[in-house]
């Protein structure tokens, strides 16, 4: 019988009228198929290319675009900075209340906005992509929130000029990342496919070199850079991504500079003219490899440092508790003491500090010897950026001359470039060092010119000595040092548009890092110490002896493993023993082979579908059943042999981007390794920087027992860096202590 639809005609059936409600909300059915045929075809042809390339470029125009603005922006504050510094007058109090106050309140806003966005929007966030790029899960240092923080509160900190002196390649390098990150998803759900961790990993690493390529607009040198600075490992599948991405957003990042009228072509961001027909002599090659030795020296004292006065400022009673309330209080009294050192009218002239980031590295790479320059008297009154050519005279004072305005740059921008970076606002820190290299370089160049007047050959034509050379290699010698990134050669000459002294450059940058890397962690790694972050640090040692030490020395015994026959007791069992993301399942409990692995969302959904044995019998669940009939075990890609060295299970973490690995010897479980084994397997087994120095090894006596988490813990309070031993500075807790994320707790 058929039933009548209310307000319907009699007989009208209610699935008929359903069917004609439908059709009336959506006309012409034909039409929409068709529109929605075209568009798959259409989408079919764009893609047939792959839709790589397409993200990719969104990725380099939209940090290209992001950079360009972010510049403009910056310079209108600190014009704005200027105007107000010079309507003040003559009047002594208000001059110093215009050079203190605009940067105070800048840093003061950058960092109480940025943090109570998020509070991983502070520093320059590459220690924790490297850490991300290792296989460790830090999403929130991701999230799209993070980046808006970002945006503004590192305008704020550049607008605050050279008074901070700080810059932006870190930051940028982490918004890459986060914008690539949210392009993933977006490819996610364009595509309709599911989540690939490997194309996220893939478009992380082409926006570490779009980060350093909007900023320089270099991108042949911000590729190698990015894969020195944040890759143990790189595929050469992800070269094109790199390359590709990072033309797109230098490309742009340029083009828009010409669209402003502010070139005329598309030209090297600090473009120099230099002399290319007879840049140097050969003997001046003796002074460039001086150059990189002092490089190589300073970089070690500024990583000493820096590394120690982090760890003192989170130790210090008064600072640990500024920065942990009131983090804004903490920034307002650095850029103070910043401030008022760089006032124009006290130590500021004898420290150019009436010039920018930029306008530092103009001048310092002018091809003129400043040593017999004769100041223009009404230049001098001028603010900079008047006249490029006459940028130099802001580092000619009268009572100390060339050479000691630029001997005091160095001396004070030394511990205050190290106090700014424990300053928890968004910054950069490798144009401050950038600048502080071409600093050493043209000191070195103009005392070089000075004895020798007329170049080092007495016969033939003279050819003087070019202190801008000088600055040039000294600026990528000595960032590179920092960094421990030899692309720094190739990253002044990108800038710049010279090549005329790029042999000399690789010379004082190899000096340089030969001298830093023996000595010091990279700048990065030493942040990373520092912070404590989970990252699996590189093996110091290279002495034979260090290969024997195996994986049987240092590996987790007591490993909680399931049998295949396992029920709802077992199961719980190994759920409250420990917290693992996935347990090992063997054949059965008399029989330790291993089979797979079964993941802690599936045993959790086996103990939500079961009843407990003693459990009452109302309760509609299953009673029966193992863990072998009711979840899936996942088989076993990779193990580890017991005999298996540990730089062999080193490189598999780092390559692979592993967790946890299990030991098995002939298909028996005997044992897991995870990052912290890896970490702590050196400690164990006595070997330092110069080789083994005691431990056992197979056949001898057995493992001594691990130090006491009490013991390690006093030990990591009582210096700045967990260890010295056999990870150099990067150490981690012998077996058996504590993760050292956890002490202190």
């Amino acid at each position: 019988m058929e039933r009548p639809v209310p307000g319907g005609l009699p007989g009208e059936k209610e699935e008929e009228r359903v069917l004609v409600s439908e059709k009336s909300w959506r006309p012409c059915p034909k039409a929409r198929r068709r529109l929605r045929g075209c568009l798959e075809w259409v989408k079919q042809q764009l893609f047939r290319v792959g839709e790589d390339w397409y993200f990719l470029f969104i990725l380099g125009v939209l940090m290209a675009t992001i950079s360009f603005v972010m510049d403009l922006f910056v310079a209108r504050l600190y014009e704005a900075h200027r105007w107000l510094y010079q309507e003040v007058g003559d009047i002594l109090v208000l001059k110093y209340l215009s050079w203190t106050m605009y940067p105070m309140a800048l840093a003061a806003f950058s960092t109480g906005f940025s943090q109570s966005i998020t509070p991983y929007s502070g520093g320059s966030g590459i220690p924790e992509l490297k850490t991300i790029l290792t296989g460790v899960v830090l999403e929130d240092y991701l999230a799209i929130q993070n980046f808006g923080a970002k945006v503004v509160g590192l305008t704020c900190t550049l607008a605050s000029g050279s008074t901070v002196f700080l810059g932006k390649v870190g930051p940028f390098v982490h918004l890459s990342a986060m914008a690539a990150a949210y392009l993933g998803k977006m490819r996610t759900s364009v595509m309709r496919e599911y989540e690939n961790k490997f194309k996220q990993n893939e478009m992380l690493v082409a926006a570490q070199a779009v980060g350093v390529a909007t900023v320089f607009g270099a991108p042949i040198s911000g590729v190698l850079f990015s894969i020195e600075v944040m890759a143990s490992h790189f595929a050469v599948r992800d070269y094109w991504r790199g390359f590709f991405a990072a033309t797109c957003g230098a490309f742009v990042f340029r083009l828009l500079a010409v669209f402003n009228s502010e070139q005329d072509t598309i030209a090297a961001v600090f473009k120099s003219d230099l002399k290319i027909d007879f840049p140097f002599d050969l003997l001046e090659t003796f002074f460039f490899a001086i150059l990189g030795v002092v490089c190589g020296l300073v970089g070690c004292a500024y990583l000493f440092c820096q590394r120690w006065l982090l760890a003192a400022v989170k130790e210090n009673r008064l600072t640990a508790k500024l920065l942990a309330t009131d983090k804004p209080i903490y920034t307002v009294l650095v850029v103070l003491l910043l401030a008022s050192i760089t006032f124009p009218p006290g130590l500021g002239q004898l420290m150019a500090s009436r010039l920018t980031m930029k306008e530092y590295l103009t001048s310092l790479f002018d091809n003129r010897t400043w040593g017999v320059l004769v100041p223009n008297a009404s230049s001098v009154a001028d603010p900079p950026g008047v006249d490029p050519r006459g940028l130099w005279q802001e580092w000619y004072h009268p009572s100390a001359t060339i050479f000691g305005t630029l001997a005091f740059f160095l001396l004070m921008k030394f511990w205050m470039l190290i106090l700014a970076t424990t300053l928890p606002l968004p910054a950069g820190y490798f144009m401050p060092i950038f600048i502080y290299g071409a600093t050493i370089g043209r000191l070195l160049g103009e005392t070089v010119a000075l004895l020798f007047p007329q170049g080092l050959r007495s016969e033939g034509d003279p050819h003087p000595v070019i202190p801008g050379g000088y600055a040039l290699a000294g600026a990528a010698a000595f960032s590179g040092s920092v960094t421990h990134a030899i692309s720094t050669a190739l990253l002044v000459c990108e800038t710049t548009g010279h090549l005329g002294h790029v042999l000399p450059v690789v010379l004082a940058v190899l000096v340089a890092n030969a001298i830093t890397q023996k000595h010091q962690p990279s700048f990065y790694d030493g942040t990373i110490i520092v912070k404590k972050l989970p990252y699996l640090p590189r093996i110091r040692s290279r002495h034979m002896v260090s290969y024997q030490v195996v994986v049987e020395e240092f590996m987790e015994r007591q490993v909680v493993a399931l049998a295949k026959g396992g029920g709802f007791e077992e199961v719980l069992v190994a759920l409250d023993a420990s917290v693992n993301a996935e347990y090992p399942v063997v054949e059965s409990a008399g029989s330790p082979t291993l089979v797979g692995t079964v993941s802690r969302a599936q045993l959790v959904a086996f103990l939500q579908s079961h009843k407990h044995p003693q459990a009452p019998s109302g309760e509609k669940l299953t009673t029966m059943g193992t863990l072998g009939d009711n979840c899936a075990i996942e088989p076993i890609m990779l193990q580890l042999s017991p005999w298996t060295s540990l730089h062999q299970a080193h490189h598999l973490f780092e390559l692979l981007k592993l967790q946890r690995i299990f030991v098995t010897r002939f298909g028996e479980l005997v044992g897991a390794v995870s990052r912290v084994e890896v970490r702590g397997g050196g400690r164990n087994k006595g070997v330092t920087k110069e080789g083994i120095s005691g431990g056992t090894r197979r056949g001898q006596a057995p493992i001594p027992p691990p130090l006491s988490p009490c013991s390690c813990e006093e030990r990591l309070r009582s210096s700045p860096t967990p260890s010295d031993d056999f990870w150099g500075p990067q150490g981690s807790p012998p077996q058996g202590c504590r993760p050292w994320q956890d002490w202190g707790s």
